[in-house]
């Protein structure tokens, strides 16, 4: 079965990436490895505020 990990980028978005292949630019594990599905939930558990990182620390957000 495909293993696969979850990344996560500067602005705090979070994604599915193969565990066999190197991350992409811009993008760093996020502590989750496990088959598509089971990252897609525990991301679903940890990214609540899918707004990026520069717009959710802006004055007024």
């Amino acid at each position: 079965m495909e293993q696969y990990v979850a990344v996560v980028n500067d602005e705090g978005q979070h994604s599915v990436w193969w565990a066999d292949r190197d991350l992409p630019a811009g993008w760093r594990a996020a502590g989750h490895r496990g088959t598509r599905e089971e990252c897609l939930a525990w991301i679903d558990e940890v990214w609540t505020d899918l707004r990026p990182l520069g717009l959710r620390a802006a004055p007024g957000a």
